[in-house]
């Protein structure tokens, strides 16, 4: 059996197998069906009732996480069945390194209406922050006071404003920005995983493995992250000058 999941440390919290299957975003059928697999320890039962740990759950959302990732369940048991020794939070800890990289920690600031339009050098209006809103990019507190979702794109798209390009296009350019740079980062990702994470999961998640892959994962997408800005730097400033030469083209026709 999987010998990691009954280290006493992790007996601090108990959940019933409904509580368990609800936290992980499952239904009991399959959490049952995991178990009888030996994907999951067996619980500790008190007469009929049977109580899982956190390490239960660490690996019932292990287990989610590969399934969503489209690994197969007879992949994901004779990876989990052939590491004993891996502790379930461990491969966790990866998947979420992949899904989040190194923006896992809450980035959202409240921000007054009023000091969101002086930022942008606009007044206040309300289609622009329901505008904003769509784009999950701002929440709405209270009359007055918004929560800015994701700092480094609004505050850079206001001072973008204030240098005189229209709210809308600003606006307009986030949806354009997200599904190209989008195609690019699920590329590098999903290769990441296949190269590097996928043959690790083979080898049935050797725990000596454990540093060179994270460290892998954890330097390759900030790299990736540093490509991806350098060629938009470039492309960026290739279509200025071909735009300003078009411009004094015509001026000079």
């Amino acid at each position: 059996m999987i010998a990691t999941m009954s280290e006493p440390t992790l007996h601090a919290e108990e959940f019933t197998v409904d509580e368990l299957a609800q936290r992980a975003n499952m239904t009991v059928r399959n959490v049952r069906a995991y178990a009888s697999r030996g994907l999951i320890d067996p619980p500790r039962l008190e007469g009929r009732t049977g109580y899982y740990t956190l390490a239960h759950l660490q690996r019932l959302q292990l287990i989610r996480q590969l399934l969503d990732r489209g690994f197969t369940l007879a992949a994901v048991e004779d990876a989990i069945l052939r590491s004993p020794t891996t502790a379930p939070g461990h491969a966790l800890e990866l998947m979420t390194l992949l899904e989040t990289g190194d923006d896992a920690d809450d980035p959202s600031v409240l921000m007054p209406r009023a000091d969101l339009a002086a930022l942008a050098g606009v007044p206040q209006d309300d289609e622009l922050i329901d505008a904003l809103v769509d784009l999950d990019l701002i929440e709405k507190v209270d009359d007055t006071m918004l929560r800015i979702l994701d700092p480094a794109v609004v505050r850079p798209g206001a001072a973008a404003v204030a240098l005189g390009l229209s709210p809308e296009t600003v606006i307009g350019a986030v949806p354009l920005l997200r599904e190209h740079l989008g195609v690019a980062a699920r590329y590098l990702v999903h290769r990441t995983s296949e190269e590097i994470v996928q043959p690790f999961l083979d080898e049935g998640l050797p725990e000596q493995d454990w540093p060179r892959v994270f460290g892998a994962v954890e330097e390759l997408l900030p790299i990736a992250s540093q490509v991806m800005l350098a060629i938009f730097r470039s492309e960026l400033r290739a279509s200025i000058e071909t735009e300003i030469g078009d411009k004094l083209q015509q001026m000079g026709d």
